[in-house]
């Protein structure tokens, strides 16, 4: 399982931000429709409190004469107006920013799976399903969190926040200055903690990502599991990587509850401030009751979003290193695509490794120098004991990886100018591990080529499948998720349908017959004389007898081609082939 220890990319705020912000500028125009609501809720805020002083000092107090609407019923419907406006603006704003925030989630979503789409197999490999599994889906969720419960009401707090603080100034600049004696406290707890919560957050976010591929891996592997009694051992692995991500989250709840009873008690210390600072002045007519009124509902709807924001804090840092590791996947350089590239055309099927060597980390030779010329048409098979280097050789001429020094030519042409989408298109390949996806037969063939139902039905009946999906339905039948509907040989034979549905130029078969019993491994070996024909086949196998009428056959070791040419002249030579052959028949391997 990947991802296991992995350390975790340092988070860029400023970068997290800029992100942020270039996703939201196609959406300028109605963010500035989003800003005219916000102030036209947030004015509604500021009035009713001031309303109501009027009515406590004008009429409660003072008994001024009412007359039509200057009276408490008049501005009691005033109130009442005041709020529902309010209440209506905030409505407005709140909807047209979860548009937005959804459009820009709705962005982001497509754009991460199409990035993974697009990744090299190396990228996939170095990253592993379960941190991809966990940008595409849990990252994405937190960024839409950030959406949902902060940048809704972003431009109404932001502009409230100034409002009061206006409007308290110009009633009294002494209770306003008393009113703001609590704001640099709030801010040094909130920075005070920032670290520890981003630092927590990324912990979080790295377990999170290990427990995906965790599961991912387990479920897929459940028959192997099962198999071998393990269950136990894996839920001990299981409950150790959840007790981290526990210990984790009980330490963000804890640093977010810090944060929220300390505004709480700012904020009464500082209405219990207003109200003894006002007692004298109050007393001696320097200050009316309803000012006062109105300033301890000012100061509650300062602190409002300020507690809010304080609150949400760890839901902020949390968006931030989940919009840093998005953009970790989305700015990862090496991005394939089909159309790159000058060749393109039909893949006739002339393949020449020169010189070729790879090693996958870097540092451990897989493939040393490793040369040799098939013609159109031929006939080669490679074999070798495991890690030699057989499978490597295949995904190099799939272009799944590049060599690290050397060429490969297909067709005259170094597949680096092929365009991908013809170069894959002209070399199809039957894999050992078959991967069926959830949906139906047809698809599973066509893969998206556009084929017709009449090519679909003679790709099965080549592969010698179409007996049996005849009678599960034909072509429209069912296939679950990885085609655990299907036995391994039919799941072979469907595979093997979908590589020769194309009519590619060269047809790799990857011990494509190692995992299936011999009626069917018989049914395969009959319709690989008919559909090999005209085109060039590579075979990777070791059960040597699917191969004896190769018109070659290279011997790998440790990544080296040590002895190459026909089933034939191999046995004459006597060498490390001859050895594999003899060991095979003594284990009764061969007919």
């Amino acid at each position: 399982m990947r991802d296991h220890g992995r350390e975790e990319p340092k988070v860029n705020t400023r970068s997290a931000v800029s992100r942020l912000l270039q996703l939201m500028r196609p959406y300028s125009a109605q963010l500035i429709l989003c800003m005219i609501f916000a102030l036209l809720a947030n004015a509604a805020a500021l009035a009713s409190p001031a309303v109501a002083s009027v009515i406590i000092d004008d009429f409660l107090r003072e008994g001024k004469e009412q007359r039509g609407l200057y009276s408490i019923l008049g501005f009691g419907i005033l109130y009442l107006l005041v709020e529902i406006a309010g209440s209506f603006f905030g409505l407005m704003q709140q909807r047209r920013v979860a548009r937005i925030s959804q459009s820009i989630l709705h962005t982001m979503r497509e754009q991460v799976f199409d990035k993974i789409l697009h990744m090299p197999i190396s990228q996939i490999d170095d990253n592993g399903t379960g941190r991809l599994i966990t940008r595409a889906t849990n990252d994405v969720e937190t960024v839409n969190e950030f959406y949902s419960d902060i940048f809704i009401n972003l431009f109404k707090d932001v502009f409230l926040l100034i409002g009061i603080a206006g409007v308290m100034i110009a009633f009294d600049p002494y209770l306003a200055l008393l009113s703001l004696t609590g704001v640099p406290f709030i801010f040094l707890i909130t920075f005070s903690l920032k670290k520890l919560i981003k630092n927590n957050f990324k912990k979080v976010k790295a377990i999170t990502g290990q427990i995906n591929g965790f599961i991912a891996e387990n479920i897929s592997g459940m028959r192997i599991v099962k198999a071998y009694n393990r269950q136990k051992h894996k839920l001990r692995e299981f409950v150790a990587l959840n007790h981290r991500y526990f210990k984790g989250t009980v330490t963000q709840i804890v640093l977010n509850s810090v944060l929220h009873p300390s505004m709480e008690v700012i904020n009464n210390l500082v209405i219990a401030l207003l109200l003894v600072a006002s007692f004298g002045r109050i007393s001696d007519g320097a200050l009316k009751l309803g000012v006062l009124y109105a300033f301890t509902n000012y100061v509650k709807k300062f602190f409002e979003p300020i507690n809010d924001l304080a609150e949400k804090y760890t839901s902020v840092q949390s968006a931030f290193v989940s919009v840093d590791r998005i953009g970790e996947i989305l700015d990862a350089e090496g991005t394939e695509m089909p159309e790159e590239g000058t060749r393109d055309g039909a893949v006739i099927g002339d393949i020449e490794f020169d010189n070729v060597c790879f090693s996958y980390d870097g540092k451990t030779p897989v493939l040393k120098n490793v040369s040799f010329h098939l013609k159109p048409g031929t006939k080669a098979a490679f074999v070798g004991a495991t890690g030699a280097g057989k499978t490597t050789v295949i995904s190099l001429l799939c272009r799944y990886y590049v060599p690290d020094s050397g060429r490969i030519l297909v067709d005259g042409t170094d597949i680096r100018e092929w365009k991908l989408r013809d170069l894959r298109r002209g070399i199809s390949a039957v894999m050992q591990n078959v991967f069926l996806f959830d949906g139906n037969v047809r698809d599973n063939i066509d893969m998206h080529a556009s084929l017709t139902d009449e090519k679909i039905t003679e790709a099965l009946v080549a592969a010698n499948a179409d007996e049996f999906v005849s009678e599960i339905g034909g072509i429209d039948a069912r296939v679950y998720e990885q085609g655990l509907n299907f036995s391994t040989g039919q799941r072979q034979l469907l595979s093997f349908a979908r590589a020769v549905a194309t009519d590619p130029g060269v047809l790799i078969l990857d011990e494509a017959t190692a995992n299936i019993d011999s009626v069917t491994e018989e049914r395969i070996q009959s319709a690989i004389g008919e559909i090999s024909r005209g085109r060039t086949c590579v075979f990777i196998a070791h059960r040597l007898s699917t191969i004896r009428d190769c018109d070659i056959i290279f011997l790998l070791d440790r990544g080296v081609i040590v002895e190459r040419g026909t089933h034939g002249e191999l046995m004459a030579l006597g060498g490390g082939y001859a050895a594999l052959v003899n060991a095979a028949a003594e284990n009764g391997e061969l007919e």
